[in-house]
């Protein structure tokens, strides 16, 4: 699997060759999940979301991923989805995602912006704000993370 590693490699350092590498491989070896997802952040990573989302699916369809793998894909995938305009099938992707990974920042914040798109703007700044308190190493933030959290799920609130 040394041809693997050397484009996971050349993708790590941004160059078109690894795509075309990851490709090949993934044609030799379909049902490697480690290789799909690869290619597909290769794709994505070159602004080929329309080729990346395929690899993706079978990526996350596929078995053998390390967890933080597993992880990338999702955000990944939810990501490409959000860009593609495919927005239920990104928030989909992203909450099921959560389901795994429930405290992660980043599938939270993709998240946040594919509810932004669908029109969920208070969800989506609670989401924001709560993303924020957990993660913010200010201490202003950390300061009021209490009324943070608690307005993150009452924006609308008036007394």
């Amino acid at each position: 699997m040394n041809e693997a590693h050397e484009a996971i490699r050349l993708r790590e350092q941004g160059t078109d060759e690894a795509r075309l590498r990851l490709i090949e491989l993934a044609e030799k070896n379909p049902r490697d999940a480690v290789i799909a997802y690869q290619t597909a952040w290769a794709h994505d990573s070159a602004g080929l979301e329309a080729e990346a989302a395929p690899v993706y699916e079978q990526a996350l369809a596929g078995e053998g991923l390390s967890t933080e793998d597993r992880h990338g894909v999702f955000v990944g995938l939810g990501s490409t989805y959000r860009v593609l305009g495919r927005y239920d099938e990104s928030l989909a992707t992203l909450r099921r995602g959560l389901g795994e990974f429930p405290d992660d920042a980043a599938l939270r914040t993709f998240l946040a912006m594919a509810l932004y798109n669908v029109g969920e703007a208070r969800e989506a700044a609670g989401t924001l704000l709560k993303v924020l308190a957990a993660t913010s190493a200010d201490d202003g933030v950390q300061r009021y993370r209490r009324a943070v959290e608690y307005y993150a799920d009452h924006l609308d609130d008036v007394e």
